[in-house]
């Protein structure tokens, strides 16, 4: 039986690694719809080659752009536009499973709405478990939703735990994700202020839009992946644990009560997860190189409390701090984080200030405890406009 998937977000990295991997099996999969934020010729050649039937577009210039390219070039697809069609793409009753690539708070909305219409979710957003918790949560179990991760961590997690969750917290121990340290784990703290954008986004081994190398460089990746764990797996904070794994290779682990460890191992290439959520419970082709153990480097390992990590990267101790405040707080750290990178890539503030905005911001705003999507748009709004006010403090 062929899959109709709707890929959000499809010319990011994950959405162009999915759609290597569904050219692999036209048998398996078909695309139903496509979307992106502004790449317009990107999503052309998306359409020329999987002809979905719907394309959405973030904004009405983008799609009017995108419709009179697709006319011109004799392509039937129909250009939809705005948030509203991203929902009601994510919640279609022709729709099978749905690739939550859209990076940020803007793909919340539209991994709800396929959570409540019972979708396959292949949850590549972080945002909808940091911000959502919770509510998402909820309407993932209200919907009867397959949710599957897609982050190399979480989905390495999922393959190394026992098939029924139901089992988890009794022959668990605790859930290990590996952290690669980014571009700067030897660095010194101290030389970090004067750290550029052009390096931050330098990962030593992904390929990653500049976001999420920031988050990396910062190790606030890891601290939401952290967030994110909490909530997929039903562990609490302290039975979570980071440990920096700098070739990349072993994903994340599994300690189980016999202290035995479960690992999954691979080469850093995002289509190995993402086939796995395509597939499962079956294996199928990624495309990825597979592992040479015979040219294998040695694996080394370190603790996040070794020597400068701490100082070096400060906001990873938040996951732990925000889980442990009141529902919602892990939205306004979230939130302030986005505003903090993207200032920091504009030239605005430091490197170093990322971490200051997420504390300041953390400071002045208080979680409301949301129990809805409008609730929670509201506190990421009031969020955000504290980091701002934090970021014309610092560069003032």
């Amino acid at each position: 039986m062929i899959q109709r998937i709707a890929v959000l977000g499809s010319t990011g990295s994950v959405g162009t690694n999915t759609l290597d991997v569904v050219a692999r099996h036209p048998d398996q999969f078909e695309v139903f719809a496509l979307s992106a934020a502004q790449r317009v010729d990107l999503m052309l050649a998306q359409c020329a080659q999987f002809r979905p039937q719907f394309a959405i577009m973030a904004s009405e210039p983008h799609g009017h752009e995108l419709a009179r390219k697709l006319a011109q070039n004799g392509l039937a697809t129909r250009v939809l536009m705005g948030p509203e069609a991203l929902e009601t793409i994510a919640g279609h009753e022709q729709v099978d499973a749905v690739m939550a690539a859209i990076v940020g708070a803007a793909g919340l909305a539209s991994c709800l709405a396929a959570a409540r219409a019972g979708k396959r979710l292949l949850l590549a957003n972080k945002e909808a478990l940091v911000v959502g918790g919770e509510v998402f949560m909820r309407a993932v179990n209200e919907g009867g939703a397959r949710l599957l991760p897609i982050d190399s961590e979480h989905s390495a997690i999922f393959q190394s735990l026992p098939e029924d969750p139901a089992t988890w917290n009794d022959r668990v121990d605790k859930i290990i994700l590996t952290a690669s340290g980014g571009p700067f784990r030897t660095r010194s703290p101290a030389s970090l202020r004067e750290v550029t954008p052009e390096q931050a986004c330098a990962h030593p081994n992904w390929v990653m839009g500049r976001k999420i190398s920031v988050d990396s460089a910062t190790m606030m990746n890891k601290a939401l992946e952290v967030i994110e764990a909490r909530y997929l797996f039903g562990l609490p904070p302290q039975r979570l644990e980071v440990v920096i794994h700098p070739q990349s290779v072993i994903h994340s682990m599994v300690q189980y009560r016999d202290t035995s460890v479960v690992a999954q191992l691979g080469t850093p290439d995002m289509r190995v997860p993402i086939a796995y959520g395509l597939g499962w419970p079956a294996r199928i082709a990624s495309g990825a190189q597979a592992l040479d153990f015979s040219r294998l480097a040695d694996m080394s390992f370190e603790s996040i409390a070794d020597a400068d990590h701490p100082q070096r990267f400060p906001g990873l101790r938040l996951a732990w701090d925000t889980l442990e405040a009141a529902p919602g707080t892990t939205a306004i750290l979230n939130a302030a984080n986005e505003v903090a990178v993207e200032a920091f890539l504009a030239g605005r503030i430091r490197f170093d200030q990322i971490h200051q905005t997420n504390l300041e911001t953390l400071s002045r705003v208080t979680s409301s405890k949301p129990g809805t999507l409008d609730e929670l748009l509201a506190l990421d709004a009031l969020a955000r406009q504290a980091a701002r006010q934090a970021i014309v403090k610092l560069s003032g």
